[in-house]
């Protein structure tokens, strides 16, 4: 349909009020199968362009294959279009990644009519597009130096919880927003404690200025229960939370599953009352005589970045009974330590050794504490600390290596699940929150600390590996010393043809070699 130069005018004014309806009735977009098509936005897409346009900073928790990057590229090329001087930058997991909102935005440039391309592009290439106007928009790096050249108008972050580092990148970038510049955060979710996930809450809290868009896999017309029965088919837990069900919890690579650590925050308790120089120690009940305990001390590095951590469990139930998490000098925590382990009845207490905690156990052994915990060095088997100086290669403390972690880390997750170790605290909770697998390795998530979680970790292998087997040895060697006696009966040894020992007791008149013959003449022949 032919247009005359008035009716032109009318919508350029239109479209350039309205980003909906330049989107709805002039942008075009590449579909894998059915080619170039008019992109006609769903009702839930209009919605959220609103949004963008009414909001300085938008975070949008979204599900997956909802349009929504093809939403985000026709509103940049309308911004372009329509603004003078509007610098965009896009912000992806990769470079390349981030480049493919550039292309879908060049697709909606491709298929405009000529008379609504007021302005000439004069920049085309795989990382950005520049028009004579002054619009430009670039696809960037997630290095902490994006974007830190010049104002913004706009920062686009593609599948932000997915992207490394942003917290650094976010620092960096912020300040380009100050003179009014605009943020869109999108993503699917991928657990807990990363920046997008910190953010979303915030911003649902009211404690930040981003906008919080949710959309669920169900805002698409398209699509029903039926849809989503086939979708979901051949897909995980994890994988359904993450792609469909826009779930922080159930989406994250945590080591212990959500089910379970959602079970432990329901469990959650306020200790009874908090103690120590910085009201760190949290108690949840008070020693009891003769009951046992055992405790475990994660010391921190002294470098401000981490805590020092401490887990005083009762044996029987696997219950902890008291918990400390901060960061005192390595005196204090030496004598913090000897103070809580003589409380709970001289408990043994296993101390980390790497870096300063070897000068943790050296300070305890100054104090002279009775129940130091020690292990042979390679078999990392248990050893009383009385025979721990007659023992070859017995070493103070637990030794974390390469080959015990993994071994800590899957005891402490098994224990959790079968409710061996039951902690009451939501510092303990929020630590496994953060406490994911990363390219095959148990960590915190960079930010994040998981002191109490790999004292939780010790913990559960001493006692539930070296305490047991060595529980299980005494006690056999006890039952084998309880079945030897000694036995004072004198018993005729009398063989037919032989004399018999009264006749060969008669020949000694001598007391010292009769008592000789009553303790060892069963060895004498006739």
């Amino acid at each position: 349909m032919s247009l005359t130069v008035k009716e032109m005018k009318k919508e350029i004014l239109r479209c350039g009020k309205d980003p909906v309806y330049f989107i709805d009735n002039y942008a075009k977009i590449s579909h894998p199968t059915r080619g170039t098509l008019p992109f006609k936005l769903f009702p839930f897409q209009k919605d959220v362009l609103k949004e963008f346009i009414g909001n300085r900073f938008s975070i949008l928790l979204k599900a997956r294959q909802l349009g929504m990057s093809t939403t985000v590229a026709a509103y940049c090329a309308w911004l372009m279009i329509f603004h003078k001087d509007r610098n965009i930058l896009v912000v992806a997991t990769q470079k390349a990644k981030a480049a493919n909102i550039i292309k879908k935005v060049k697709v909606v440039f491709k298929n405009l009519p000529e008379w609504m391309m007021m302005s000439e592009v004069i920049t085309n290439n795989k990382f950005s597009m520049e028009l004579e106007n002054g619009s430009q928009v670039v696809a960037s790096s997630t290095g902490a130096d994006a974007g830190r050249s010049e104002a913004l108008s706009l920062l686009i972050v593609d599948e932000a919880a997915h992207v490394e580092s942003l917290d650094e990148l976010w620092a960096g970038i912020y300040p380009t927003l100050s003179t009014g510049g605009r943020c869109i955060a999108l993503s699917t979710p991928l657990g807990t404690g990363n920046w997008f996930h910190k953010y979303y809450i915030d911003a649902e809290q009211g404690l930040n200025d981003f906008k919080p868009i949710k959309l669920m896999w169900d805002v698409h017309p398209e699509r029903d229960e039926e849809w989503f029965h086939k979708e979901t088919r051949n897909m995980s837990k994890r994988k359904i939370a993450q792609e469909l069900m826009c779930n922080f919890n159930a989406s994250g690579d945590t080591v212990v599953t959500p089910e379970d650590i959602n079970r432990l925050k329901a469990g959650v308790k306020t200790p009874i009352y908090k103690t120590g120089f910085d009201s760190n120690v949290w108690v949840w009940e008070d020693p009891i005589p003769g009951e046992s305990y055992f405790g475990v001390a994660d010391v921190s590095r002294g470098d401000g970045e981490d805590f020092s951590a401490l887990h005083v469990i009762k044996l029987g139930t696997g219950e902890v009974v008291l918990e400390y998490k901060g960061k005192p000098s390595v005196d204090m925590f030496a004598k913090m330590l000897f103070e809580i382990g003589t409380n709970h009845g001289a408990c043994l207490m296993a101390v980390e050794n790497a870096g300063v905690g070897w000068t943790v156990i050296e300070k305890l052994k100054d104090l002279e504490y009775p129940s130091i915990y020690h292990a042979e060095k390679h078999s990392h088997q248990y050893v009383e600390p009385f025979a721990a100086d007659y023992t070859k290669n017995s070493v103070a403390g637990f030794s974390t290596t390469a080959k015990t972690r993994p071994l800590i880390v899957a005891k402490m997750e098994e224990s959790i699940r079968n409710k061996d170790f039951i902690s009451y605290s939501s510092r303990y909770a929020a630590e496994l929150d953060t406490f994911i697998w990363y390219n095959g390795k148990a960590s915190a998530r960079r930010g994040f600390n998981d002191d109490l979680v790999m004292a939780s970790a010790i913990c559960c292998w001493i006692k539930d590996t070296a305490l047991v087997v060595n529980k299980r040895d005494l006690a056999y060697k006890m039952a084998f010393l309880n079945a030897m006696s000694r036995s004072t009966s004198i018993f005729d040894t009398k063989i037919v043809g032989q004399k018999s020992r009264s006749a060969v007791e008669k020949k000694f008149e001598n007391k010292e070699k009769h008592k000789q013959l009553v303790d060892f003449g069963w060895v004498l022949k006739g």
